[in-house]
């Protein structure tokens, strides 16, 4: 691991500045992996990575890198030869975090897939939850989830009727979710102000209810007590669904990241996958 924090080094000055470098002056090698962009894929987000001064890798390559670790979960340093090199992708991954790319770009697909839908850019109603994951013994801010019986991390998100995610936070397991579920909805209502109500399970009664409604006087539905047995829930499938899409990205399957921010920048990662292929199918 200490071979990669020699490449955590702050931003130089000359990768700030863009220049007016064209795409066709960086040639790009195509790979034949199912994580790979398709051409139409690749113009919904294409303008969102411009070139620096010292560019010299496409970054096409560099977004079907982080695909491919997404997807199937390996290692920075068994990334495939016919990628660039797994410093230059490690380092690609770390710049876009730092400067908010990855919400950026899920941001987008998230109001192109609503507009596409016939709905309005910013939703109304929202849909919060949590998923614990098991961490690796490096990691940051870990703790024991009593009630999943889970020593790690949460997984806490925000979504929209249609699944869409709005904002995801990553906190310690211990913590309850009638005392955190009102950060990810701050973050949520701070880009989307137009959200009026929400709901949630019998685990965010009180607390979260309570300072959903003092903070931006936002009315929380808790949905009645499953039974002990599968019951479909009006409305509440939908962000339990999006919480199962991050299963189809082995990178998730556990919590491998050692910070919090690089894993919430891989469920948006993951996410802004499976929204391009929303958006692209015929």
């Amino acid at each position: 691991m200490n071979d990669l924090y020699k490449y955590n080094k702050p931003l130089m000055e000359k990768t700030k500045e863009k220049s007016n470098k064209k795409v066709s002056t960086i040639e790009f090698v195509p790979t034949k992996y199912l994580s790979d962009l398709t051409d139409k894929e690749w113009k919904i987000i294409e303008h969102l990575f411009p070139y620096g001064n010292q560019a010299k890798v496409h970054k096409r390559s560099l977004i079907n890198a982080i695909f491919y670790i997404t997807k199937t979960g390996c290692q920075w340093r068994m990334l495939p030869n016919e990628f660039p090199h797994w410093s230059t992708v490690w380092s690609f991954f770390r710049r876009a975090k730092a400067s908010g790319l990855w919400e950026e770009m899920n941001d987008l697909l998230v109001k192109e897939t609503r507009v596409k839908a016939g709905k309005e850019e910013s939703p109304t109603y929202s849909l919060i939850d949590s998923q614990s994951a098991k961490t690796t013994s490096a990691s940051e801010e870990r703790g024991f989830d009593g009630g999943k019986k889970t020593k790690g991390r949460k997984r806490h998100i925000v979504t929209d009727t249609m699944g869409n995610l709005l904002s995801v936070v990553v906190h310690a397991a211990n913590i309850h979710d009638t005392k955190s579920g009102i950060i990810p909805l701050r973050k949520a209502v701070n880009k989307y102000p137009t959200i009026i109500g929400g709901m949630a399970d019998m685990g965010y009664r009180k607390t979260f209810v309570e300072d959903a409604k003092k903070e931006y006087n936002i009315t929380i539905d808790i949905s009645s007590r499953i039974k002990h047995e599968f019951e479909l829930e009006e409305k509440r499938w939908v962000v339990e669904r999006t919480l199962s899409w991050f299963n189809n990205s082995r990178r998730l399957s556990k919590d491998y990241e050692i910070t919090t921010s690089s894993e919430e920048a891989f469920v948006m990662i993951s996410h802004s996958r499976t929204l391009l292929k929303r958006l692209c199918c015929s």
